[in-house]
This record gives C-alpha cells, sequence and structure tokens, in this order.
C-alpha cells in the first residue's frame, strides 16, 4: 500500500470541534508535525475534511 506523508501547516485554534477531533484521529498534535500513513480511503476522507490546515505529500 502505497504511503502518504501529512503536515499540519495552519493552526488549528479557531477550527471547529469536528475537524480538531480530526486531526487528533490524524496524530497531528502541533504546528509543523508530520506524520506517515498509509493511503486508504479513510485516511484520504479525514485529509479532506482539514484539507485547508494540512499538505499532503507521497512519502
Amino acid at each position: 500500500m502505497a504511503q502518504i506523508k501529512i503536515k499540519q501547516v495552519k493552526s488549528r485554534i479557531k477550527a471547529p470541534a469536528v475537524q480538531k477531533r480530526t486531526l487528533d484521529a490524524l496524530g497531528l498534535k502541533k504546528m509543523n508535525h508530520t506524520v506517515v500513513k498509509e493511503d486508504t480511503p479513510s485516511i484520504m476522507g479525514m485529509v479532506e475534511k482539514v484539507r485547508h490546515l494540512v499538505e499532503v505529500t507521497n512519502a
């Protein structure tokens, strides 16, 4: 399975609670934190919900 690198590039301070929980589920805790996840439909769905807060690249 392909892997993607997800980096939080914007603050979560004024984000709705649902988006904050999505960032937590992705494993992102603070700005410029990067995680590597499998490229699955569920992960891509979560990334789509917070696409304005994160940056996605191939790992």
